[in-house]
């Protein structure tokens, strides 16, 4: 859980080469005298969390990242983020992706180097004036070192190739070229051990940056460094400080939640989101008056076919790929618990109501691009469930609150086993992988045996799954290099549902898209925007740019 002070201090601004104000002022003296003072000014990185995860538009200003893959559908043709453009986005033709086009929706690199150059001042003021206890210094340089890795993780998995600057503010100049990606993952890799040497160590997410937070973090990042040894070392050091998988599916997203390491939450007082305002279920607006419609965003029929059964393996679904329309109802009730936890479909209860994704139901369809504006109404037959809201009440107060977890344990340990898998270890990446799918709120059976290729399958497999719609899919891919294909020549689908007047219906498989998704292989590389290219001399446009 992760709180705001009221204000930052004795901060520098920048312009797109950093240029910062001067540091040597009384103010920046006085609040260094003291670790309170002093965690003023590390208070409010802690908002940029909350940025950086799907309640914002840190990760990509059209949409959900979940949005560009297989998984997720905007459904109104409105020209805008949330809307048409993620669609645009998706469909990855050559006049769309362009520079420009990409560094706006997909780019961070000013809004990270704007946070790195508050970073490395607090860092650098905290080495020239602070004169409390050297134990209180370095945990407080933990946090500030902590934020500094995780913006330039941010930039790593966008671009892989970004401009370095550390704490010696001299060294900010206005032409500085680019560092190999090896040395931005070593920078990054030294600032987090230290910042995991050197912060409290806690179960809880309980206000402040852990050192369970740091080794979790450094876990994932290792993994699109392609350090294997460091990525297993960092979540090994997660797994031997008790961490523990909660019973059930939802604790991990509720304020301090078991299963949570790092969380950002929000509170009525003083900041909200309006994740819940765009993505819960048409039906809400009408019976909770919510200002918004809803559904602007709804799952797929693939993502609804990721989920196994309860007994384990996929069902059978191509009798319900039919366009002509299918009377039995589709298997959701013999899904593993994961799929009601994460989608809300036909019947699903949710607030005390039955969902009504279908045609004139009370929450209502829409097709793709003939019904322009959905208002609400799915575009898929689905809506999304995880990370809303269910005790939302729009009728008492249209903000919404819910946390961003932005790290939790079940990812650490597909981390490991990623890891072990790449290390040729395939009991252990086994072991962990069963340890996130056999769990009691899961209740899947236990995988043995597995190796080689298939056994990477089934950790992408539970990725996919298991972290679902917490803004990891995409990137995942572009790691593994398999975006190109699996996200090229397809569209995806959903149901059109037809209640008959005896109460049955009939189940008609739609194409949610006009024409074909394309990932060229240029978008494994963010390109560098227009505004660095003009004001750095010292760096060039990516090579798959040109």
């Amino acid at each position: 859980m992760m709180t705001l002070a009221c204000a930052m201090m004795g901060l520098g601004s920048c312009n797109d080469y950093l240029d910062l104000e001067p540091t040597n002022s009384v103010s920046d003296k006085l609040i260094w005298t003291s670790k309170a003072n002093a965690q003023l000014v590390v208070n409010n990185m802690y908002e940029d969390i909350a940025y950086l995860g799907n309640y914002n538009s840190g990760e990509c200003l059209a949409g959900m990242t979940e949005a560009l893959t297989d998984e997720f559908k905007y459904g109104d043709m409105t020209y805008n983020s949330l809307c048409y453009i993620p669609s645009e986005f998706a469909y990855g033709g050559t006049a769309t992706l362009t520079t420009s086009y990409v560094s706006t929706y997909l780019g961070s690199w000013s809004t990270m180097y704007r946070y790195i150059a508050r970073a490395n001042q607090g860092i650098s003021n905290l080495h020239k004036y602070a004169t409390f206890n050297q134990q209180d210094r370095d945990e407080v340089e933990a946090e500030l070192r902590f934020f500094r890795a995780f913006y330039y993780a941010e930039l790593a998995k966008k671009y892989h190739s970004v401009v370095l600057y550390d704490e010696d503010m001299d060294k900010y100049q206005k032409d500085t070229p680019l560092t190999p990606e090896s040395e931005v993952y070593e920078f990054i890799y030294q600032d987090l051990k230290f910042a995991a040497e050197h912060l409290p160590v806690s179960l809880v997410p309980n206000g402040r940056l852990t050192s369970g937070a740091a080794y979790a973090f450094l876990s994932r990042v290792m993994l699109y460094a392609e350090r294997w040894q460091d990525a297993h070392d960092a979540a090994l050091k997660v797994m031997s400080m008790g961490y523990e998988m909660p019973a059930d599916l939802d604790t991990p997203f509720t304020p301090g939640g078991q299963g949570a390491i790092l969380q950002y939450c929000y509170n009525k007082e003083s900041i909200t989101h309006s994740f819940d305002n765009y993505y819960a279920p048409g039906g809400d607006k009408n019976t909770q008056h919510n200002s918004i419609d809803g559904g602007y965003g709804t799952p797929t029929q693939e993502m609804v076919e990721s989920f196994e059964l309860k007994t384990g393996g996929k069902p059978n679904w191509e009798a319900w790929h039919d366009a002509d329309g299918v009377t039995g109802t589709p298997p959701y009730e013999q899904l593993e618990p994961r799929f009601a936890f994460t989608i809300l479909y036909n019947g699903a209860e949710w607030k005390g109501r039955t969902i009504e994704p279908f045609v004139g139901g009370a929450d209502g369809y829409a097709q793709w691009k003939v019904e322009t504006k959905p208002a609400g109404r799915t575009t898929t037959g689905y809506y999304l469930r995880k990370l809303v809201d269910e005790n939302h009440d729009f009728s008492v107060d249209q903000r919404c609150t819910k946390p961003w977890t932005a790290i939790r344990y079940a990812e650490v340990l597909l981390n490991y086993a990623e890891a072990c898998y790449r290390l040729n270890k395939p009991e252990q990446a086994l072991d962990a992988l069963n340890q996130v799918r056999t769990r009691p709120a899961v209740g899947l059976p236990r995988l043995n045996g597995l190796s080689g290729s298939d056994l990477m399958a089934a950790i992408r497999q539970e990725r996919k799954v298991e972290l679902a719609f917490e803004g990891q899919y995409y990137w995942d891919m572009r790691r593994w290099r398999l975006a190109e294909s699996a996200f090229s020549n397809y569209r995806v689908h959903g149901f059109r549902i037809e209640k008959k007047a005896d109460g049955t219906f009939t189940y008609y498989y739609v194409e949610c898209d006009t024409e074909d998704r394309h990932f060229p292989a240029k978008m494994y590389t963010t390109p560098l925007p227009e505004s660095e290219l003009s004001s750095n001399k010292s760096v060039q446009q990516f090579p798959e740019w040109n």
